[in-house]
């Protein structure tokens, strides 16, 4: 169903530091590029936080009746360890340490992170390109660079002229840096330096006889640079100018500040004309960081083997969790905050499975088209899912109602509702409920819960009111909450 043209979707655009209205290039498409992880370790859930992000986003731009081309990379090399033009590749570093083929490390890793996206229920992007698997469009851009007067050859290695560029266009426009600044606090460059200018960054570097991964070029053997990969990729996927260019926060610069550059020395305009930034996720109130131990990963989290949380978590809690805060805004992972994404959570899951016993009357007393434009107004504002999440419990409360009798809906406006929650619970915000899923341990639960339950009815009919209320007070104590009905007995997990 195409619904974009009825929806006045804004972006905050960082390029321009403004919300504007999303106009796509080409009528009812879109073009989107993410930039991956460099696979050398295990995803980590900072990571996770920013791919679940535009997750949303490309699950939101479908349901608008977009068909989107997902293009989201695999760095296989040319990422260096001080992620500039300097140290070791940060794969081939992986590989010496643990003896193995730098593939193999790429393979494994690669595995985790799908993996782990596969649990928080990501959809996968359309195109998913590697570095290692386009180093000879990497060399012809450079060329075409070079042709240009962009860039130039030092010894082996190729590097982008920052300065000559900023000649004729405005290096540092999405971070809002100004070259003159950034010269004037840079240390002068050393004598071993190949570089014209400390702001240049390379393009191509020479592979010094210890270094692994190499290709052949017309400069010699070498690597490409960090950056040339994505805009390499995306413009031969998506165009030399496409919709949407995603990413973390920390790769505005000098990352997405380079492909800018790369893209506008190479074909003359520029390329992206929306760059959205999903921000960091702290862990305690500090820094993710495995250095000092203030990291947990993804399955750690899963099963509770960690040393933050009380217990262990399910991936659609963490999602929840995580979709409870804009996706620009720093989000803070703690105990209590988890626990409590975590009661939120089975509060709506379980307004979503009490639609089905709602009874239908001939009059409405509730305005749920109204509701319905309210949740569409949030994802509308830049996809403001913590705005959704609230409308959502507003929903919840609308379902309660009805079924408590105080108020009316029609048959019409129940289905819409249950519509609704299935559009932006499941479809948009991607999460997943025992009862969506079907899962085994949802009904072995459902089937001893009756069990209970008709053991404790069976006590009260017979006046043992101290059985009833041990059954009702052990199951609280367990986090089973029951709820005595004119329909009869339900529970709820807290």
């Amino acid at each position: 169903m195409v619904r974009y043209q009825d929806q006045k979707l804004q972006l905050y655009n960082s390029l321009t530091g403004e919300k504007e209205i999303f106009k796509s290039i080409n009528e009812g498409l879109v073009g989107m590029y993410v930039c991956g992880p460099t696979v050398y370790s295990n995803v980590h859930l900072g990571n996770c936080r920013t791919f679940i992000s535009f997750d949303m986003i490309y699950r939101y731009l479908q349901h608008l009746g977009y068909k989107v081309r997902y293009v989201r990379n695999i760095t296989d090399a040319g990422h260096l360890t001080d992620d500039a033009d300097e140290g070791e590749d940060k794969i081939s570093k992986k590989a010496r340490v643990e003896k193995l083929e730098p593939m193999e490390i790429v393979q494994q890793y690669t595995l985790d992170f799908h993996n782990v996206l596969n649990k928080f229920n990501n959809l996968p992007p359309n195109i998913e390109p590697t570095a290692t698997g386009h180093i000879v469009e990497q060399i012809e851009i450079i060329k075409t660079i070079i042709d240009n007067g962009y860039a130039y050859e030092r010894n082996g290695s190729i590097y982008f002229n920052v300065l000559k560029f900023n000649e004729d266009h405005e290096y540092g426009k999405l971070s809002g840096r100004k070259l003159e600044d950034m010269i004037a606090n840079t240390r002068a460059l050393d004598a071993q330096s190949e570089k014209d200018n400390p702001q240049d960054f390379a393009l191509w570097k020479k592979a010094s006889p210890a270094h692994i991964m190499r290709w052949p070029s017309p400069w010699g053997d070498g690597f490409p640079g960090w950056h040339l990969e994505c805009t390499v990729m995306s413009s031969k996927y998506l165009g030399e100018t496409f919709d949407i260019h995603g990413g973390g926060m920390d790769l505005k610069f000098p990352h997405h500040e380079c492909e800018i550059a790369q893209g506008e020395a190479a074909h003359g305009h520029s390329p992206v004309n929306y760059w959205l930034h999903a921000n960091m996720l702290t862990l305690n109130g500090k820094k993710m960081s495995k250095s000092t131990g203030n990291s947990i990963l993804p399955e750690e989290l899963f099963t509770g083997d960690n040393d933050f949380m009380e217990k262990a978590f399910s991936p659609s809690v963490v999602r929840f969790f995580m979709m409870q805060a804009h996706y620009r805004s720093v989000l803070d992972f703690s105990n209590d905050a988890i626990l409590a994404a975590e009661k939120g959570f089975n509060r709506l899951s379980e307004a979503i499975k009490t639609i089905a016993d709602l009874t239908s009357s001939k009059e409405t007393s509730i305005d749920v088209p109204a509701w319905v434009e309210r949740c569409y107004a949030a994802m509308n504002d830049d996809f403001n899912s913590p705005i959704l999440i609230a409308e959502l419990f507003e929903g919840a409360k609308m379902i309660h109602a009805v079924k408590e009798g105080k108020q009316t809906a029609t048959a019409a406006d129940i289905e819409l509702i249950k519509e609704t929650f299935n559009a932006f619970f499941y479809d948009v915000l991607g999460l997943e409920t025992s009862s969506k899923t079907g899962s085994t341990d949802s009904k072995h639960l459902d089937g001893a819960m009756q069990l209970i339950i008709d053991l404790r009815t069976q006590a009260r009919a017979n006046k043992d009111w101290a059985t009833s209320d041990q059954i009702r007070d052990q199951l609280v104590a367990a986090g089973i909450q029951l709820k005595d009905g004119a329909d009869g007995t339900t529970y709820t997990v807290k």
